[in-house]
């Protein structure tokens, strides 16, 4: 597969796109709570947002608010989403506890976890699951699994 050169630097070959009710708050929320930086917005005549391109921690994440009348709808329209997003933070605790005072609701609050991450995750005000981790030590793969299979046992 021949791979063409993304729109910018930080613009991955595979970059999330989210469909949101209410795009604009949800870009305030992801720079309250990820420290997101706003890159680009396209506010369509109608007041909703036609494209906006977000940055946090280094990667883009591509947002629109809910299109129905072109079948784009965000988590809360379609009663949820099998996709969640993962996001590496200096501290897991600290952001989790922003993201819950900012409208999140926990669904596993942070604990230490058998390959070497303290993680936890919660779903944003607009329905979409984010996994939340801090590193804590490397672990290799083969020491990985025999966590994995002693907790298993339990």
């Amino acid at each position: 597969m021949t791979q063409t050169k993304p729109s910018s630097p930080t613009t991955h070959a595979l970059t999330p796109y989210l469909a949101i009710r209410d795009a604009a708050r949800a870009i305030e929320f992801y720079q309250e709570v990820f420290g997101a930086t706003q890159v680009m917005r396209l506010d369509g005549p109608d007041g909703r947002i036609g494209h906006a391109e977000i940055e946090i921690g280094g990667s883009r994440i591509m947002l629109s608010d809910e299109f129905p009348e072109m079948n784009v709808r965000g988590p809360e329209a379609l009663g949820g989403s099998p996709v969640s997003l993962h996001l590496y933070v200096a501290d897991v605790d600290a952001v989790f506890s922003r993201a819950i005072a900012a409208g999140a609701k926990a669904e596993r609050p942070p604990s230490d976890q058998f390959y070497g991450d303290r993680a936890g995750n919660l779903v944003d005000p607009f329905g979409h699951r984010w996994f939340l981790a801090t590193r804590k030590q490397d672990v290799s793969p083969s020491e990985m699994q025999r966590r994995y299979d002693e907790m298993s046992k339990a």
